[in-house]
């Protein structure tokens, strides 16, 4: 049997919104929701209600950030859905959350998490696992063959499960190149050499797909799977086997740029004792807008300076702080914020973050000393880029 004509993708972040474009741009008819209302695509339309945009689709695609997700939106559109709708969840989740949706939804669900990012999507390249009853299979074959080669499991768990063991190879894989750069780094070998060697052996696809981010050629908005989502699933992966992860505890360390491609896990600086935590801190205030996350980020008498339309200005921290009133930017989502050098030397240390803010782009450059209390941010200087 075909599959229904009228799509309907539910959750148009990275991965969601390559769906409903390589579904779109293979001739079908695509409806999306988004909290954000941005459409992927001139040919898919969007709305901010997701009972609507089930209510005439055959297939509801799910792509979402984790089980609690799934399971609010599926609760939200549960009435909307036709009779004859099949759910297809391509999210990430634990095998426990997978089999309770798949036992609420029973024949009209399949559990089919992938493997591959945003370019797999793109080039119909994806592997999916897929688990559900053979009727409802049969009903989205096509869809799900429209993005990728796919594979068939007994229930909803196992698929699950198995995307989950899947991503912890890719974060080990991460890791170990990290470890690589760093051993490079410190032999002082350029990283275009390292790099160059790295892609001829075990790591060389890994290499070859991140070197962009690897070598700071592609923007941080153009990740393609982020350090949150997979440390998300490690979490997930240790809680259902009940053995402890090492990759789980080294992705914690990276979390300060939660939005960053996990190419940041390998790239990114490496400077212990603690120095990167006044900068976290300072990439939460940001992200929350609660000035009390800078007040934690920097001594009390620091200073931040910089030219502001035209003129120099040297903010105190209470000055700089007043700035802010509790609550993110309403373009957040689309913002992100890199820490790209730390240099430790004894008791000081300096670091150089980029800021992107909409149209505007800022170089920040921070001094941090380590006193009694651990490392604070004693001044920071910026350059703005419009």
């Amino acid at each position: 049997m075909t599959a229904p004509h009228t799509l309907a993708v539910l959750g148009l972040g990275r991965m969601g919104a390559a769906l409903a474009k390589r579904l779109a741009g293979q001739g079908r008819d695509v409806v999306g929701w988004t909290r954000s209302g941005r459409a992927p695509d001139a040919r898919v339309r969007t709305t901010g209600d997701p009972g609507a945009a089930v209510a005439r689709a055959g297939v509801v695609i799910l792509s979402l950030f984790d089980g609690a997700a799934c399971r609010q939106v599926l609760d939200d559109v549960r009435d909307s859905l036709r009779t004859d709708t099949v759910v297809v969840n391509t999210s990430t989740v634990s095998p426990a959350e997978a089999a309770e949706l798949a036992d609420r939804f029973g024949p009209s669900y399949v559990h089919a998490p992938v493997l591959g990012s945003v370019p797999a999507v793109a080039a119909g390249s994806l592997r999916v696992l897929a688990a559900g009853a053979p009727e409802a299979l049969d009903r989205v074959r096509t869809v799900l063959e429209t993005l990728g080669t796919v594979r068939h499991f007994d229930d909803a768990s196992t698929a699950a499960a198995l995307k989950l063991v899947a991503n912890h190879s890719l974060a080990g894989a991460v890791l170990a190149l990290r470890d690589s750069l760093r051993q490079g780094d410190a032999l002082g070998l350029p990283r275009t050499q390292v790099l160059d060697v790295l892609e001829l052996g075990r790591l060389g696809a890994l290499v070859a797909a991140k070197r962009p981010f690897l070598t700071g050629r592609a923007p941080a908005e153009s990740a393609e799977f982020t350090v949150d989502a997979l440390a998300k699933d490690m979490a997930l992966l240790a809680d259902a086997s009940h053995v402890p992860l090492r990759t789980d505890d080294a992705l914690t360390g990276v979390r300060g740029a939660p939005e960053a491609d996990i190419a940041v896990a390998a790239a990114g600086p490496a400077p212990g004792d603690g120095v990167l935590g006044p900068l976290h801190a300072y990439i939460r205030g940001h992200a929350s807008g609660d000035p009390a996350h800078f007040r934690e980020a920097f001594l009390p008498g620091a200073h931040v300076e910089g030219v502001r339309d035209g003129v120099f200005v040297s903010w105190t921290l209470d000055e700089y702080c007043s700035l802010f009133r509790g609550s993110p930017a309403p373009d957040e989502e689309i913002r992100s914020r890199r820490v790209d050098s730390v240099g430790v030397h004894g008791g000081v240390a300096n670091a150089t973050m980029t800021l992107r803010h909409g149209a505007d782009t800022f170089t920040d450059i921070f001094l941090l000393v380590r006193g009694d209390g651990g490392w604070r941010i004693a001044n920071k200087a910026y350059h703005r880029h419009s």
